[in-house]
């Protein structure tokens, strides 16, 4: 890297899925990564594990993002092991859970928000001073196609993730001057761990969908997200790029 401190890495809920792929990727690019997970959750200090034996610098960092404490104590011990955060991946989720419209509760809608709101306001608070700072920082939050194309059952969710794509394009504009950008990254259907038990039926018929003719990877998000949080993307600031293999063109069923 050119600066004499390599860029550190927080990646929250990293501990497998879309976040472990991101993880690794920073990584590779050369970034100190902090790999993100509850506490007692082992699977995050064998993604930080499995990126030292590759090379690459990794720390496992238990904290619930949603929780202002933990996220103060996330952010100190982080500072104190790698250095302060300079890449900011807001990836964090919780259950997401369905139900018609009827049936949503506002404390389904506050889960939500708690994730996809909350947690970006509160880690922003963590880390932007030192990002102003420093005049650098790259954030970059991990949205969702459902929020421009919502199915039924899925109200909550799909409010939830618009409210963070307007943080973040607020954020964009005002955090523009000190050199730090904020962007979204919004993947399609890309079948991790936790879709394990989506039936074939399911996954075949939004296959069908896809112009591209694939399903989406991980490694197809950690792309998008390793471009928006390197150097070279520092005029790329408020955009929200869209990673479905063609299917928001509305060419598929």
């Amino acid at each position: 890297m050119p600066e004499a401190r390599r860029r550190v890495a927080l990646v929250t809920g990293s501990s497998r899925g879309l976040g472990a792929a991101i993880a690794r990727r920073l990584a590779a690019d050369g970034m100190a990564v902090a790999v993100n997970g509850r506490a007692g959750d082992v699977l995050a200090q064998e993604v930080a594990r499995s990126i030292r034996d590759d090379g690459g610098t990794a720390g496992a960092f238990a904290g619930d993002v949603t929780d202002e404490r933990q996220v103060s104590q996330l952010a100190a011990a982080i500072g104190d092991a790698l250095g302060p955060v300079d890449v900011l991946v807001l990836n964090a989720t919780g259950p997401q859970p369905e139900a018609p419209v009827t049936e949503v509760t506002w404390a389904d809608h506050l889960a939500q928000l708690s994730f996809f709101v909350q947690s970006p306001v509160l880690l922003g608070r963590a880390v932007l001073a030192g990002m102003q700072a420093r005049q650098f920082g790259r954030i970059v939050h991990i949205d969702s196609e459902v929020a421009g194309r919502p199915p039924p059952g899925r109200s909550a969710y799909a409010a939830a993730k618009s409210a963070q794509i307007g943080l973040a394009r607020s954020w964009a504009r005002e955090l523009a001057p000190f050199g730090i950008t904020v962007n979204t990254v919004a993947p399609g259907f890309v079948p991790v761990e936790r879709h394990a038990d989506v039936p074939a039926e399911t996954r075949n018929a939004y296959l069908a969908s896809v112009p591209s003719g694939r399903m989406g990877t991980p490694a197809d998000i950690a792309h998008a997200v390793s471009f928006l949080a390197s150097d070279g993307a520092g005029f790329v600031t408020g955009q929200r790029i869209i990673v479905d293999g063609g299917r928001s063109l509305g060419l598929g069923s």
